[in-house]
């Protein structure tokens, strides 16, 4: 079951248990705490099983026609069983209901790490197109590739 989630302790409370258990993708301390943080302020998506959290989403307004997946996460025992599928539809029809008219998301280039390169497929398997891809945006080993999508 996916839902929204308002209420700011809860919000903030989820992404921590999340992102803590996904070490591959979010083992830099500062990061992580960043992520859980700006959380808070986000449109807030999670994903339940038996009322427990196994995954969650983020959008941030990033223009008057834009928003921005910043942070997802999904429970490693619960990855290819259609959860993060899920709570992006979810998070997507909400945006589009909202009027927003593009949906971004930054990652990793693909072709530089493994855990990465799994990200990058699932989000073009979403429905993403390669925009444009930032070389040193966050540093020259972490080259920013910006995925966007139409929600009309």
């Amino acid at each position: 079951m996916v839902k929204q989630v308002l209420e700011i302790n809860e919000k903030k409370a989820i992404a921590r248990q999340i992102l803590e258990a996904l070490p591959d993708w979010f083992e830099i301390s500062s990061a992580r705490e960043e992520y859980i943080s700006d959380s808070i302020h986000q449109q807030f998506y999670v994903a339940t099983e038996h009322k427990t959290p196994i995954g969650f989403l983020c959008l941030k307004e990033t223009g008057k026609d834009t928003v921005e997946l910043t942070v997802m996460g999904v429970l490693k025992e619960f990855h290819r069983h259609g959860i993060g599928r899920e709570l992006f539809n979810t998070a997507r029809k909400g945006a589009s209901e909202m009027g927003y008219s593009f949906l971004q998301v930054k990652t990793v280039q693909l072709g530089r790490y493994k855990e990465y390169d799994v990200t990058n497929k699932f989000y073009i398997s979403l429905g993403f197109k390669e925009f444009e891809v930032f070389p040193t945006l966050w540093d020259e080993q972490n080259p920013c590739q910006v995925y966007v999508m139409t929600l009309k």
